[in-house]
């Protein structure tokens, strides 16, 4: 009989948690007493071949979870992570780390993620090791870049619109035909296709995560924090991941990224975009947005989206045949620190730069909600129409220091009359004289200067002083 019994009470005490039952429920149900599953939760009873059987009609489960088979990859993982000659040494055998697969897969998941974490981090410190040893003379890696870095720099250098993306993600909705309820109708195809439900947790439950899937209990758990279009956007990027993750996966092996936190990041943006292709799908948006002139407002209204939203899929309309004004945005935060920066050609910088203290990005944190409208002209003569906003993050406590960052949208001056912000713009209007960035800049006089230019030599001179301390011959 012993090849009829199974010890199993961890995987049975995860069927129980992921079906919210008590044991005393649990039992009653099994026609056994609590105590004695009890017993078997703690392995000190068997699994009958009866009490399977009953368990697999009552609650619908699968044998490979009784036997273990489905921790195989877990093992494998584990087994990889201590063979590393930092750990080897601390396991005898296999026989530990079977067990800890088998009886505690969440935690072995756990540990995998800890030591992904760790091999990226070394690899980080190996990077900047690389660029101390050039005794700092570097501004840049080109052998060696941070993978954020990698990222930022291949997706910022190209157009931003993915057709592959755009097409999966109309596809995809038509068939949800979720009317005015996008929400609703990705919540319901979720519960029906992959029986998963959407939960919102208080930010006592959440306190570190915005979102969290549950892969034992189906369940993905969005933080309270987020607003109403943030959270459509995270449930639309889950289910765009189960919808069309073949197409996501392939756009992101198409890069050829150097590492795994690369491919990552990128796999990550990529979703970003599929999701505002879904919520904002380009037919309707690219029309919507031609009839109403572009006005952000009236666009995240329309769709029930947000300001950054609307804004970030304005750089998207590039389709061959339906484009649209060509967009380019960048995202800043009151110290000056990047975060994002798209075109629907590229960011433009060569063109505009976007470092210029001068831009309206950054006089937008003393108006916050407040629309900026300005044209700029660069020193070669170039104008662009700038809309600038600030953008408030997760929602903060009371003893938390909100997050708030500024975006600015941009397009060339050419298609001012297209948009509702450059319309009011009279040719008599003088156009704010800015530059790439100071560095690069030789604009003479400039009260914004911070820095002096690397292409001119600084004017000092004892008997003149001129309007900043980095005046240049």
């Amino acid at each position: 009989m012993a090849e009829n019994k199974i010890f199993a009470g961890p995987r049975i005490r995860r069927i129980r948690n992921g079906l919210g039952l008590t044991q005393t429920a649990m039992a009653e149900a099994l026609s056994i007493s609590p105590s004695y599953l009890n017993l078997i939760e703690r392995n000190q009873r068997p699994l009958t071949v009866q009490l399977i059987l009953k368990l697999s009609q009552t609650f619908d489960v699968d044998l490979a979870d009784l036997q273990g088979g489905r921790q195989e990859g877990a093992f494998a993982e584990l087994k990889a992570i201590f063979s590393d000659p930092l750990i080897a040494a601390e396991l005898p055998g296999d026989q530990e780390l079977a067990e800890i697969a088998d009886a505690a897969p969440n935690a072995a998941a756990a540990i995998a993620k800890l030591y992904r974490a760790y091999r990226e981090q070394h690899a980080r410190l190996s990077d900047l090791s690389d660029l101390f040893a050039r005794e700092g003379r570097s501004t840049g890696l080109s052998e060696t870049r941070l993978p954020i870095d990698e990222v930022r720099e291949t997706f910022e250098t190209r157009p931003n619109f993915f057709a592959a993306l755009e097409t999966a993600a109309e596809d995809f909705h038509r068939t949800l035909s979720p009317g005015d309820d996008l929400m609703g109708a990705l919540k319901a195809w979720l519960r029906q296709t992959h029986d998963m439900s959407v939960r919102v947790l208080p930010v006592e439950t959440m306190p570190l995560w915005r979102r969290r899937f549950d892969r034992h209990s189906r369940r993905l758990f969005l933080s309270e924090r987020l607003t109403s279009a943030d959270r459509l956007r995270e449930v639309a990027m889950e289910a765009c991941l189960l919808a069309f993750g073949d197409v996501v996966a392939a756009e992101t092996e198409s890069f050829a990224f150097a590492s795994d936190e690369a491919r990552r990041l990128a796999r990550f943006e990529l979703l970003r975009y599929a999701a505002h292709a879904l919520m904002m799908p380009y037919g309707a948006f690219q029309a919507a947005a031609v009839r109403a002139a572009y006005d952000i407002d009236v666009l995240k209204g329309r769709f029930q989206v947000s300001f950054e939203q609307v804004a970030n899929r304005l750089t998207t309309l590039q389709r061959q045949g339906a484009p649209g004004v060509p967009f380019f945005m960048l995202e800043v935060d009151n110290a000056g620190n990047r975060f994002r920066r798209a075109g629907a050609r590229g960011f433009p910088v060569q063109r505009f730069g976007g470092g210029c203290p001068k831009l309206p990005i950054h006089a937008a944190f003393a108006q916050p909600g407040q629309i900026l409208v300005e044209t700029v002209e660069m020193p070669d003569g170039a104008e662009f129409l700038v809309v600038a906003r600030t953008l408030e993050g997760l929602q903060p406590g009371f003893t938390e220091r909100p997050r708030r960052t500024a975006i600015l949208i941009g397009c060339d001056i050419a298609h001012k009359d297209e948009t509702v912000y450059g319309r009011p713009i009279g040719p008599k209007v003088p156009a704010v004289k800015i530059g790439p960035a100071c560095r690069l800049c030789e604009r003479q006089a400039c009260l914004a200067r911070a820095e002096p230019p690397l292409t001119r030599p600084l004017g000092l001179d004892e008997m003149v002083t001129g309007l900043s301390a980095f005046d240049f011959q």
